[in-house]
C-alpha cells in the first residue's frame, strides 16, 4: 500500500539520573562525595534510505522513543550514554513541525539524516556540588527530559519526468509501455489514485525514473479531486510530460484540456508553469486525431504564447512516436543540470534544525489563590524538574536560587507574610521572615 502522509509522536532519550554516594572504604577517613553522573539520553534521527519508496511504516507504528542515559554509579563513575535511534524514511520526505507548522528538514538524498528530537542531558552526580563550605553535599540532579514533538510526514516522490494531464488520457498505458512498471489500468477515471514509478531505458543508454501521477481535475488547487495529494507529488519531477487524449474520445477538447491543467499548476504555484514541459499527443491512432492534433497546433500558435511548446504525437497503443518522446525527454533532462533544486510549491519562511540559541532569562509571575502565593514560571518548573529535592541541602541551595532570581522580594511585595503558602510548580512551601530567614525551610 502507498502512503505519502503521516503523523508521528518522536521523543528524544531523557537523561540519566546523577546519584548521592560517598567513598566507603576500609582505612579511607572522610572519603568524600563518590556521586557519578548519569549519562546522556539518545537522539531520535530521521535518515534516509533510498529502498523505501512509502510512509507505510509510520501508518501502524507512530510513536518513536530514543532510549535513555543509565543511572550515575558509585565510585565516580558515569552511567553509560544512550545510543542514538535511527528512523528509516524515504527520500523526498519533508518533516514539518505539527504545532508550529515550520519545515524541520526536506531530506532528498541517501543517507541524509537530521536530529528530530534531541536526547536530554545526565543529570550530576553529588561528586559536581562539593565546595570548600561544603564538602559533603547531599545533592543531585535528575536527568533532563529529552526534546519531544508531533511531526508531519510528507513524501514527495522522486521521479526526473512526472505524467500528468485528465484522467483516462493513458497515462499508465504509456508508462506500462515504456518501463517495467504495472500500473493498474481500467476504462474509468481516476484508475490511478497513488503516484506509480518506473525506471525508463531510453536506448542510447541514458536511462532515467518516470512516475505516473494521478489525474487532475479542474479546482484540483483548492483539494478537488485528488487535489493536494497530486500536486504534492509534482514540484519533485524535473521535466514535465503533459499527456493530452488528442482524439477527443470522451467529448473534451484537447486545447480546453490543456489549458485547465496548465491553469491548476499554476494556481497551485506559479513556478511549477515554468518548469520544462513535453507535450505528448496521445491516442493518434484513433478516428479524427490528426485533424484535431493541427487545431491544437493552430490554437496554440493563436494563444499568442511566448513559451515554445515540442509536441510529439504517439500512441501508447500502437507504440507510435514513443521512441521519439523517450529521446526528447532524455534531451531535455540533459539540459536540466542534476542535483539542481527545485524550489518548493509551498513557501519556506524558515529552515532550521536545532540551531543553537543563547539560553533565554528565567522570568516569573505570582498570583494569588485564595489564601495560596503562586509562582508560575517555565524556566523554575524545567529547573525542578532536574532537582532532587529530598534532601536538606537540594533544599537549601534552591532557596538560594529563589532568593538570586528575586522571587522572595516579589513575594514580599505581592503582600506574602510569616507562616503563608507558596506553591512552585507542585510543590508547596511555608514562606517565614525572619533575620535567617529561609522562606523554604
Amino acid at each position: 500500500m502507498f502512503v505519502d502522509k503521516a503523523k508521528i509522536f518522536v521523543k528524544g532519550g531523557d537523561g540519566g539520573d546523577g546519584i548521592v554516594s560517598f567513598r566507603r572504604e576500609k582505612y579511607v577517613e572522610n572519603g568524600g562525595p563518590a556521586g557519578g553522573d548519569g549519562g546522556h539520553g539518545g537522539d531520535l534521527i530521521f535518515r534516509v534510505d533510498e529502498g523505501l519508496r512509502t510512509l507505510m511504516d509510520f501508518r501502524y507504528q507512530k510513536h518513536f522513543k530514543a532510549q535513555r542515559g543509565e543511572r550515575g554509579k558509585v565510585k565516580g563513575m558515569h552511567g553509560a550514554s544512550a545510543d542514538d535511534t535511527i528512523v528509516r524514511i524515504p527520500p523526498g520526505t519533508v518533516i514539518v513541525d505539527d504545532d508550529t507548522n515550520e519545515i524541520v528538514a526536506d531530506l532528498t538524498r541517501h543517507g541524509q539524516q537530521v536530529v528530530i528530537a534531541k536526547g536530554g542531558r545526565g543529570g550530576r552526580g553529588n561528586i559536581r556540588f562539593a565546595t570548600a563550605t561544603n564538602p559533603a553535599p547531599y545533592i543531585s540532579e535528575n536527568g533532563e527530559e529529552g526534546q519531544e514533538r508531533w511531526v508531519v510526514l510528507e513524501m514527495k516522490v522522486m521521479a526526473d519526468v512526472g505524467l500528468v494531464g485528465f484522467p483516462s488520457v493513458g497515462k499508465s498505458t504509456l508508462l506500462s509501455v515504456v518501463s517495467g512498471a504495472k500500473p493498474k489500468i481500467g476504462a474509468y477515471h481516476f484508475t490511478t489514485i497513488t503516484p506509480n514509478l518506473g525506471v525508463v531505458d531510453v536506448g542510447d543508454g541514458r536511462s532515467f525514473v518516470m512516475a505516473d501521477l494521478p489525474g487532475l481535475i479542474e479546482g484540483a488547487h483548492e483539494g478537488i479531486g485528488l487535489g493536494h495529494e497530486f500536486l504534492r507529488h509534482v514540484e519533485r519531477t524535473r521535466v514535465i510530460i503533459h499527456v493530452i487524449d488528442m482524439a477527443a474520445s470522451e467529448g473534451r477538447d484537447p486545447y480546453e484540456d490543456w489549458q485547465k491543467i496548465n491553469a491548476e499548476l499554476s494556481l497551485y504555484n506559479e513556478k511549477l508553469a515554468d518548469r520544462p514541459q513535453i507535450i505528448a499527443a496521445n491516442k493518434m491512432d484513433m478516428p479524427e486525431a490528426a485533424e484535431q492534433l493541427e487545431l491544437f497546433k493552430q490554437q496554440l500558435e493563436e494563444s499568442g504564447s511566448e513559451r515554445v511548446y515540442e509536441i510529439i504525437p504517439i500512441s501508447s497503443l500502437t507504440k507510435q512516436g514513443i521512441q521519439e518522446l523517450l529521446y526528447k525527454a532524455a534531451d531535455v533532462l540533459d539540459t536540466v543540470a542534476v542535483g539542481t533544486e527545485i524550489e518548493e510549491v509551498k513557501a519556506i519562511e524558515e529552515r532550521k534544525v536545532f540551531s543553537y540559541e543563547k539560553k533565554a532569562e528565567i522570568t516569573f509571575t505570582i498570583h494569588r489563590e485564595d489564601e495560596v502565593f503562586v509562582v508560575e514560571s517555565e524556566g523554575i518548573t524545567n529547573m525542578m524538574k532536574r532537582m532532587n529535592l529530598n534532601s536538606y541541602d537540594a533544599v537549601m541551595r534552591f532557596a538560594r536560587i529563589m532568593r538570586k532570581l528575586g522571587v522572595d522580594d516579589s513575594l514580599r511585595k505581592a503582600g506574602a507574610k510569616d507562616g503563608d503558602m507558596v506553591r512552585v510548580a507542585d510543590f508547596a512551601f511555608e514562606f517565614f521572615e525572619g533575620s535567617d530567614y529561609n522562606p523554604y525551610d
